[in-house]
């Protein structure tokens, strides 16, 4: 009798003592592909608000198209270089830009609404741009290695997960939550794999 009081002992703690790794397991386990591509562009949406701080205090249009064009340029032929299907990058940034666009104007309605509540500006874009740049490399990256996931069915499911750990990660509200939903409109449009 006390010998299998012992085993019992024994089995229980054991499994106890395993639970915590099966439990991590199961959390790697169900974190998508995708969620680094989410978390790049996350980051690159965050951005904005120095951004837009620099624009308010420089009084200079959210909106600047020709610097879009430029980057946009540059990124497909990046694209092109990595083998990567250009006009799909390109609509893929795109939206990105649409979706920091509406986090600047929104910034501005609200410091239009509340002057107090403007941040201080930095003297500059340049460390913005460098961190969009990091970023873009990233978000390239994460294409190149998910592409065949992208152009997959598969590609809605794992991106919605993606997005919904993003979110809770970072706690967005809503203004976020909508960028973060434009920011990756494009991303399960890859042409699929030949």
């Amino acid at each position: 009798m006390h010998a299998s009081f012992v085993v019992s002992v024994a089995v229980g703690v054991l499994a106890g003592s395993l639970s915590p790794l099966t439990a991590a397991q199961a959390r790697a386990d169900t974190t998508s592909p995708l969620t680094a591509l989410v978390e790049a562009t996350a980051q690159r949406l965050q951005i904005a608000e120095a951004v837009a701080a620099f624009k308010w205090s420089t009084r200079a249009a959210v909106e600047d198209p020709n610097r879009e064009q430029q980057e946009l340029a540059g990124l497909r032929e990046d694209a092109a270089a990595q083998n990567l299907d250009p006009d799909y990058v390109v609509r893929v940034f795109g939206d990105q830009f649409d979706a920091m666009d509406a986090i600047e104007y929104s910034r501005f309605a609200e410091w239009k609404l509340n002057p107090g509540s403007v941040p201080a500006a930095p003297a500059d874009l340049s460390a913005s741009r460098s961190a969009i740049d990091g970023l873009n490399n990233k978000i390239l990256s994460q294409i190149v290695l998910n592409w065949s996931l992208l152009g997959s069915p598969g590609c809605a499911s794992q991106l919605k997960y993606a997005k919904s750990e993003t979110v809770r990660a970072h706690r967005f509200a809503t203004l976020y939550q909508q960028a973060l939903s434009r920011a990756t409109e494009s991303f399960c449009q890859a042409p699929p794999p030949a």
